[in-house]
């Protein structure tokens, strides 16, 4: 790790100038991004949130919806105050009834601290029986775009995705689940499963485990090409302590610092599982991060998964060679601290 910063302070000029040509150089039309996420479970959820906002902020990407998988009433409006923050307060959010990941989150709690009388981090959703049901949403957010035009990063499980696989037509969209993602998504990018050995052994990764019979419903019947993000790539880079200490005083009280701190007090180094989907997801061409060949990935009755290479697979993971490494952190690190729009640091 010392030498991962190492080189991290050796390479932030070249790395910062890099960064700013390759994102400040936006597209005709920016993406539209759906962010499915378990918030709440983790902190790097919530940093992930910050390098969307940062992206649209740089005109790359348009964040049409937040749909969640885990099943608490705080996730919802936390998001919300997390949008509100970053000056997009309208984003729609969905909801799911699974029943799981049930227990409170150690910081979604944040949404009922007060300043005086008011909110610290102000958001209008209050309750999260009050968002529409998230294969709802999705089925609305995916008719109303461009043909093969919407890329979703799913950043926790699957379970939102494979219900809207399974869904019927509707006054939305004649189209079935499987048919409107046909028709309308461009890239699935997936914080999900393990595509090398951890310590040695073969990992059970936590977004696969917590809803197996989705993930494989996922992996299986998704139409679209699938991009994963397994678990040793967020592992591999680290988001630095210092930076959390240091980048987002800009504010007397910041959601993902606070976020961040509440799950596990600095100084420790969390993985960045989920930024790294995000950022494959809206920049997928910029040469951050290797890719597999093509092939198929399944999921066994006990979660694990394995990839098998095949000429007309729909499935791919990232890989990350120890350049990448080092431009990965300091373009996370740079994203998730950035101010919203218009806001000196």
């Amino acid at each position: 790790m010392r030498l991962l910063l190492a080189l991290c302070t050796l390479l932030t000029v070249a790395s910062s100038q890099t960064l700013a040509q390759t994102t400040n150089v936006a597209p005709a039309t920016p993406i539209p991004l759906i962010f499915d996420t378990d918030i709440g479970n983790d902190c790097d959820d919530v940093l992930a949130m910050g390098v969307i906002h940062s992206l649209q902020s740089r005109g790359l990407c348009r964040l049409i919806g937040v749909t969640i998988t885990k099943d608490h009433e705080q996730c919802a409006p936390f998001v919300d105050a997390i949008n509100t923050f970053y000056g997009r307060g309208d984003i729609p959010i969905g909801v799911c009834h699974s029943g799981i990941t049930r227990q409170q989150s150690r910081f979604t709690g944040l949404v009922n601290e007060k300043h005086n009388e008011t909110d610290r981090y102000p958001h209008d959703l209050r309750r999260g029986q009050d968002a529409p049901d998230a294969v709802a949403l999705l089925r609305k957010l995916l008719a109303a775009e461009a043909d093969g035009s919407v890329v979703i990063a799913q950043v926790g499980f699957s379970t939102n995705l494979a219900n809207l696989l399974k869904s019927p037509p509707d006054d939305v969209s004649p189209l079935s689940g499987r048919e409107l993602v046909r028709q309308k998504v461009r890239l699935l990018s997936v914080m999900a499963g393990a595509f090398a050995p951890i310590n040695g052994q073969p990992h059970y990764e936590y977004n696969v485990v917590e809803d197996i019979p989705s993930a494989k419903v996922l992996a299986n019947d998704w139409p679209t090409e699938i991009v994963y993000s397994g678990f040793e790539i967020g592992l591999a880079v680290p988001y630095p302590a210092v930076s959390i200490e240091q980048d987002y005083q800009y504010v007397p009280h910041h959601p993902l610092k606070e976020s961040y701190v509440l799950y596990e007090p600095p100084p420790h180094n969390r993985p960045t599982w989920d930024l790294t989907s995000v950022l494959y997801a809206v920049m997928p061409g910029r040469g951050y991060f290797g890719l597999s060949e093509k092939g198929t990935v399944t999921v066994d009755d006990k979660g694990l998964t394995t990839f098998q290479a095949t000429a007309e697979g729909k499935h791919r993971y990232l890989t990350l060679t120890p350049e990448q490494q080092v431009r990965v952190t300091e373009a996370l690190v740079q994203l998730s601290s950035e101010p919203p729009h218009g806001m000196a640091r």
